[in-house]
């Protein structure tokens, strides 16, 4: 995923009601841009550290900015735009990066199934049946050198909805895929996050037993470009 323009850089200043982040440009001007994460974003940012953010080029947006990428307290980028993981995810399966996911014919976004009302990220089909594909954005470092990486960093009841779901599709023989979209630089493994919130925890055993698969991949980040590029381990 190339930035066109690139990315710009900015100094952190905070965070606040969610969706709000403040930065200073590096000619001193502070203004509010958006913060595209649901999430707690715990430990993948700290104040007054660099930033990235992009430019929607739209004067009639109320936040014509959006935080891109941050800086961790331990030094490592953090991509905290989730708008972004189901597009890096069907890019790196496009380009053969993704092994795994290869030999289908078509792919569809966003297409409901399930008995909850769901819709399924990616879809993939071919004449011999479908994959479907639940991608999760990781950011939430944790361990003595932050390189163990958790989900969810806060509880998730939508996160253990989909796991449900692609339970019921593993046990009726669908292939069903749980992805791990990790834009953290310094994530080397990826679990579940079992503390912070124990029923997601217990729904991805369930799944893991009915036979759901679990693969991660992990990002290189940069103003220019965010791209996933490597398989990292998944330890249940």
């Amino acid at each position: 995923m190339k930035f066109e323009p690139p990315l710009q850089r900015a100094q952190l200043l905070r965070r606040y009601k969610r969706f709000l982040a403040d930065i200073e440009t590096p000619d001193g001007e502070i203004f509010t841009i958006h913060c595209p994460n649901t999430g707690s974003m715990k430990n993948c940012w700290a104040e007054n550290t660099p930033c990235w953010y992009s430019d929607s080029g739209n004067p009639k947006r109320k936040y014509r900015h959006t935080l891109e990428i941050t800086t961790t307290p331990d030094g490592a980028l953090a991509g905290v735009n989730t708008g972004r993981a189901n597009a890096l995810v069907e890019e790196a399966i496009a380009s053969g990066v993704v092994t795994e996911l290869q030999g289908y014919t078509r792919l569809r976004r966003e297409v409901r199934y399930g008995e909850e009302n769901s819709r399924i990220d990616l879809l993939l089909s071919d004449d011999a049946g479908d994959c479907y594909i639940e991608v999760k954005n990781v950011t939430f470092a944790d361990g003595a050198d932050g390189s163990r990486g958790l989900f969810p960093d806060a509880v998730s009841t939508r996160g253990a909805k989909h796991l449900r779901e692609l339970q019921k599709l593993a046990e009726q023989g669908v292939r069903a895929v749980l992805f791990y979209c990790v834009q953290h630089s310094g994530i080397e493994t990826v679990e579940v996050a079992r503390e912070i919130d124990p029923a997601y925890a217990e729904a991805l055993d369930v799944a893991l037993n009915a036979g759901v698969e679990v693969i991660a991949y992990r990002a290189r980040m940069s103003a220019e470009e965010i791209a996933l590029f490597e398989r990292i381990p998944f330890q249940k």
